[in-house]
């Protein structure tokens, strides 16, 4: 089994006041990208300690280079174009962000986090983890149908050119010396909400055929590929746009199916509230994987007790071995750089939280 990082958290992190300054005033021509460059620095600097001192078991850079979790996709390839952000429809989503889609073929234009990961390897003197959409993710949230035809003819003809993209980067992160790779995934949720698959019915679409195709899509950037005994797990969860969600609903609908076919070490799963239902789908999970409970919110700030959380961990520990459960927050405090609704302090005690949990429940 792959190295198990008790006090793990998905990612990213609240962005400070002045990086969402520079940012506003890069995207309007005031500064250089040098100079937001070195506003990103002493804030993912600023972030290293926070985790530092929370006592966190491994660290990212709170994907402080990114606007939005998949950008780092976006901002390294050509062939997407831009729409106006679409009126929210359906489940409480929040979103006013541009949409990108494929628009023409893709290509690599560089790395998609060598600027994120060199970074990290210098200054966090602790494992690190890179995040990464997974090609289910990219193709779902950049193929639209009526814009990407021409390019590629049907969804199907998009997953070679990804698949490429994606086992590209996660051999060169590794070859870095990246211990910990998260492969986020939250559109699997999708297939256990009966309103998302009814809508998927509605387009013409079979959802029992499309959970296969991603599963197959996922599981290709991955095969055959020398970790060197790099850490990768997949994160699941059912949206987080400051502090809205896209859909609810128990894994049990796709959980011996997807727990099982997915070739991961182990899988990040959301557990913070009734949406996420009960901790019987684990057994499902094969045991030489990793479960990390997603047990504490991101989505609103009051700290969790630590004996309820404890509870809960030994609830789990019922359908999954103790010995292969970890902790962290659900998602990350800000999927989008708008952030979710809570202060930098809260978001430091949710990060004690997971670190004080983890050592009274694993030593």
């Amino acid at each position: 089994m792959a190295t198990t990082y008790r006090a793990d958290h998905v990612g990213s992190l609240l962005r400070p006041a002045e990086l969402l300054q520079a940012r506003e005033a890069h995207s309007q021509g005031q500064i250089r990208p040098e100079q937001l460059r070195e506003v990103e620095d002493k804030a993912i600097l600023d972030a290293l300690e926070m985790q530092r001192q929370a006592g966190m078991d491994v660290f990212t850079d709170g994907e402080y280079r990114r606007t939005e979790f998949r950008s780092v996709f976006a901002d390294a390839v050509s062939g997407l174009v831009e729409l106006p952000p679409p009126e929210q429809t359906g489940p409480p989503l929040g979103g006013v962000n541009p949409v990108m889609v494929v628009g023409d073929k893709v290509q690599r234009l560089r790395r998609l986090t060598a600027h994120e990961s060199s970074f990290l390897n210098q200054h966090a003197g602790a494992p690190v983890k890179i995040t990464l959409p997974s090609v289910s993710q990219i193709v779902s949230s950049f193929y639209r149908p009526g814009v990407s035809e021409g390019a590629y003819p049907s969804v199907s003809a998009l997953y070679p050119d990804i698949i490429a993209i994606l086992r590209q980067e996660i051999e060169e992160l590794v070859a870095e010396g990246v211990s910990y790779i998260q492969i986020d995934a939250p559109r699997y949720t999708y297939f256990v909400d009966d309103r998302w698959r009814q809508r998927f019915r509605e387009q013409g679409e079979d959802p029992d055929v499309m959970i296969d195709q991603w599963i197959e899509a996922d599981n290709s950037s991955l095969a055959g590929l020398d970790l060197k005994g790099a850490t990768i797990a997949m994160h699941l969860c059912r949206g987080n746009n400051r502090g809205s969600w896209f859909g609810e609903g128990s894994y049990a609908p796709i959980a011996e199916k997807l727990f099982n076919a997915i070739n991961v070490d182990g899988f990040l799963l959301e557990f913070d509230s009734d949406r996420s239902g009960g901790f019987e789908p684990l057994r499902f999970v094969p045991r030489d994987k990793t479960v990390v409970l997603g047990l504490i919110t991101t989505k609103t700030g009051p700290p969790e007790n630590v004996e309820d959380l404890l509870r809960r961990i030994d609830e789990a520990a019922r359908y999954f071995p103790m010995q292969n459960l970890a902790i962290s927050p659900q998602c990350g405090f800000a999927t989008f750089f708008e952030g979710n609704p809570l202060s930098w302090e809260e978001q430091r005690r949710k990060l004690e939280l997971v670190a004080e949990t983890a050592r009274r429940a694993w030593g």
